[in-house]
């Protein structure tokens, strides 16, 4: 691959990172963005789609931009979901943050902005413009902070149950409503000999996946967002207490691991609902396209999606769904970011969103129009379709508030699973975080 050079670390720790304004060197003029970019330098690049399927991706648009601009060449950096967090933080800290960048949305943005990381995009980004407005506003706002737009939102992505239509039909079960008509159809889809729930936690984060969905039907938005920053937390709301004893009775009553989900890895949960074993499992839009395979037992014909239901009664929204976008920040130390610029309005042209959209790659693009019936799924399209008209997206709980409160959250959700901690205890723990980080 001419003028590529690739550089794929195994780095599989999961901390997750805390970010400082540590990122060394010179200060850069601000570029102006809206000029003729230089086609020359070497462009540095991290990604997060390290691995089969999605690692050909940049290197292919980076091949291609080369050809158009000979003179550009690229450093191509490809982590994965697991390893991206502690990568960074160890390219902060060294003063080598790469020209463009991943990013979640949430604390983990903030902290690139807050320390003059990311540089500010609203000049060709804010929904007005020529190239923002190629995008669903929702994802630009996702990465918005006071007014100004800093990050180009790559892909949608939520959190769903998929089902096999087939395994409800036999049990006699129906898309459940209501959040106790969840818990009341397991024991009928376990007398079928099949898993109700695929669960695996070992890594944390998917147990913090269901509580999130759950917090936004339990807790009013305004004191979600509230209690997502330490300087005005509290973490008093009875919805919380309420959503902890939800996740505690999901994982008890329909999960054929329990108490022992701590040890099943997530992705072998991902391969029980793929093999036909397991009737559900709460699972990412971009993971939809991962469990339906040629080779997998369940069919494109009986996988279905549904939100996780909300309870009965619930005092928060039932219209919200968990979900975010993921994109990519350009460094405000860079002096290539005019470069970086155009780089990303090329990632992002209709043409290569398509193709982002498309097998083999499967991620539902930001771009207006790019995930369609000839480019996705039914399900990915149906996904990116609630996304879109949901009332509220809440974003990942692990990356909305701050690095010590996630980690008391990561350690409190594997408590509640192994049952060595009461969702008061939990709760507690966390606010202590949360006191201690103001």
């Amino acid at each position: 691959m001419k003028n590529v050079r690739l550089k794929v670390c195994a780095v599989t720790a999961a901390a997750l990172v805390s970010l400082t304004a540590c990122g060394g060197g010179a200060e850069i003029e601000a570029a102006d963005l809206t000029a003729a970019p230089e086609y020359d330098g070497t462009l540095s690049i991290l990604t997060k789609f390290g691995g089969e399927p999605l690692s050909p991706y940049f290197e292919d648009l980076t091949a291609e931009y080369t050809s158009l601009h000979p003179d550009v060449d690229f450093e191509i950096i490809q982590e994965t979901d697991q390893s991206i967090k502690d990568k960074t933080k160890t390219l902060v800290a060294s003063s080598a943050l790469p020209d463009i960048y991943f990013s979640w949305t949430g604390d983990y943005a903030d902290k690139f902005i807050e320390g003059g990381l990311a540089t500010d995009l609203s000049a060709v980004l804010a929904p007005d413009s020529e190239w923002g407005s190629t995008f669903g506003a929702a994802s630009l706002d996702a990465f918005a902070k006071d007014g100004k737009y800093y990050a180009v939102p790559l892909y949608n992505n939520g959190k769903f149950m998929g089902y096999n239509k087939a395994l409800f039909d036999k049990a006699g079960v129906a898309v459940p409503a209501t959040f106790e008509e969840l818990i009341a159809a397991c024991p009928k889809l376990e007398a079928q000999g099949v898993e109700p729930l695929a669960f695996g936690n070992k890594d944390g984060w998917p147990g913090l996946h269901v509580l999130q969905q759950l917090f936004a039907y339990n807790v009013p938005q305004d004191v979600l967002e509230k209690d997502f920053v330490p300087a005005t937390a509290s973490w008093d709301h009875p919805g919380y207490t309420t959503s902890l004893e939800e996740f505690q009775t999901l994982v008890q009553d329909c999960t054929a691991t329990g108490s022992d989900s701590n040890g099943v890895l997530y992705s072998t949960a991902q391969q029980a609902q793929s093999a036909g074993q397991a009737a559900m499992y709460f699972q990412e839009i971009l993971e939809f396209d991962s469990v339906v395979t040629d080779s997998s037992k369940i069919t494109a014909e009986d996988f279905g999606i549904f939100a996780l239901p909300a309870p009965e009664g619930a005092e928060g929204d039932p219209a919200a769904l968990e979900g975010s976008p993921e994109g990519m920040m350009v460094n405000a130390r860079s002096p290539r970011q005019a470069l970086a610029v155009d780089f990303l309005k090329f990632v992002t042209s209709k043409a290569n969103a398509e193709t982002l959209a498309e097998a083999p790659f499967s991620q539902p693009s930001t771009i207006v129009g790019a995930v369609s019936e000839s480019t996705a799924s039914p399900a990915v399209v149906e996904g990116v379709g609630k996304l879109n008209e949901a009332s509220y997206l809440l974003g990942w709980l692990d990356a909305v508030t701050v690095p010590d409160v996630a980690d008391a959250w990561l350690a409190g959700g594997e408590a509640l699973v192994s049952g060595s901690e009461t969702p008061e205890e939990v709760l507690s723990s966390v606010r202590a975080a949360s006191d201690s980080a103001e």
